[in-house]
C-alpha cells in the first residue's frame, strides 16, 4: 500500500467544444459574459460560388467622379443585341444561358448601363450572329476559318 499516494489528486476533463459550437450566438455571448476577447470578421462572399477575381474596373469605379466618367455600351450596340437575339428567338435569359452570363449582364447590355467587356461582347456575337466591336456594328459576323 505504499504505492498509493493519497495527496495525488486525478482530474479527468473533457474535451473543449466543437469549432461548430464555439462559434455558435451562445458560446460566443457566454464568452462574452466570461470577459474573455472574442473577436469576429466577415468572410468574403462566403456560401458563393465565386473566385478570389477583382477586375481592373473596380478601382476605377471607385475614382470615377462627374469629371471622369466610364466608357458604357453604346446604344446602338445595345439596338443590335436585341434584334439579334429576338432575330434568333431567343429571351434575355437564354442568351444569358449560352453566353454563360447572368440575366442582369445582357439587361445592362441591352440598355447602355454595361462598362464593355471583350469577352462578354465576343460570346454574344457568336451566338447572335452580328458584329457588335469596330466600325462594322450591327452586320453579319463572318466565320473566320481556323488556321492550324
Amino acid at each position: 500500500m505504499a504505492e498509493s499516494d493519497w495527496d495525488t489528486v486525478t482530474v479527468l476533463r473533457k474535451k473543449g467544444p466543437t469549432a461548430a459550437q464555439a462559434k455558435s450566438k451562445q458560446a460566443i455571448t457566454a464568452a462574452q459574459r466570461r470577459g474573455e476577447e472574442v473577436e469576429t470578421t466577415k468572410k468574403w462572399s462566403a456560401g458563393q460560388n465565386k473566385q478570389h477575381l477583382v477586375t481592373k474596373n473596380t478601382a476605377k469605379l471607385d475614382r470615377e467622379t462627374e469629371e471622369l466618367h466610364h466608357e458604357r455600351v453604346p446604344l446602338e450596340v445595345g439596338k443590335v443585341i436585341q434584334q439579334g437575339r429576338q432575330a434568333k428567338g431567343l429571351t434575355q435569359k437564354d442568351l444569358a444561358t449560352k453566353v454563360n452570363e447572368k440575366p442582369q449582364v445582357i439587361a445592362d447590355y441591352e440598355s447602355g448601363k454595361a462598362i464593355p467587356n471583350n469577352q462578354v461582347m465576343g460570346k454574344i456575337e457568336r451566338v447572335i450572329g452580328m458584329k457588335l466591336r469596330g466600325k462594322d456594328i450591327g452586320l453579319p459576323l463572318e466565320a473566320k476559318p481556323k488556321q492550324k
